[in-house]
């Protein structure tokens, strides 16, 4: 996929919950055929059928990750770094800092104005890797970053009128484009409200960058044929997936 879209345009690509009732159905001691399938299910163990089933089962996985189904390692890293970088430039301009009245007066300026030119910088760094992330996202066949990604896009569509009011506005692909003019033209309070406080459009993305992170970090893990995750980065998060907030 190109682009990030909505949630359901590809949870029913992902489907990770795996039946297997075919391979154990006939351990059932329900009846006398129960039990000869029993018999027969240790015998096959027993002669190494079994294990090569596993074998060939595990295989197949492999092949399948091997196929380009999932993303590489390489991949995996850079949507981490992108997703790091917008929680960072979102963090910044929640920073009260950025907004505070600057003390010097310069001639032909009124007292008190704000740092446009800060703020700007500010805005354009989060513009960048917003798209940034959302361009990577749109590559990845990690379901958790998808997931994370939609829910990040969904979020900014539904403020898509306050961010027009401050000269942000969404194009082709969900990218985000910037009227540095209409910015700096923008009421301040509306400003404040979309970038400052915990519940405030900039410090939801910088939750879901986090998410975007961590689910990259996750799938860098390899899945061991015995059920355990060797880990590839030694920051590996916790596996619980990430909630939307």
């Amino acid at each position: 996929m190109s682009e990030i879209k909505s949630f359901s345009d590809y949870t029913s690509k992902y489907n990770s919950n795996v039946d297997f009732s075919a391979l154990f159905s006939g351990t059932s001691d329900s009846s006398s055929v129960g039990n000869t399938n029993m018999l027969s299910d240790y015998a096959a163990i027993k002669n190494g059928s079994y294990g090569k089933l596993m074998k060939a089962y595990y295989a197949k996985q492999d092949a399948e990750k091997l196929s380009g189904k999932g993303d590489t390692s390489q991949k995996l890293t850079l949507m981490k770094t992108s997703a790091d970088s917008l929680k960072k430039s979102a963090d910044a301009l929640n920073d009260s800092s950025l907004w505070e009245k600057k003390k010097i007066k310069k001639k032909d300026e009124k007292t008190g104005d704000y740092d446009w030119d800060k703020i700007t910088k500010a805005v354009k760094s989060f513009v960048e890797d917003y798209n940034d992330v959302v361009k990577e996202a749109g590559e990845s066949n990690t379901k958790d970053v998808l997931r994370n990604a939609s829910w990040m896009t969904g979020m900014t569509d539904k403020n898509s009128n306050m961010l027009a009011k401050i000269g942000i506005t969404i194009g082709k692909g969900n990218k985000l484009e910037l009227d540095e003019d209409a910015l700096k033209q923008a009421d301040i309070s509306s400003l404040k409200t979309v970038f400052t406080g915990y519940n405030s459009f900039v410090s939801k993305i910088s939750q879901k960058a986090t998410g975007i992170s961590n689910a990259a970090n996750r799938a860098s893990a390899t899945y061991t044929n015995n059920g355990t995750y060797s880990k590839t980065d030694s920051s590996l998060t916790s596996s619980k997936i990430d909630k939307e907030v």
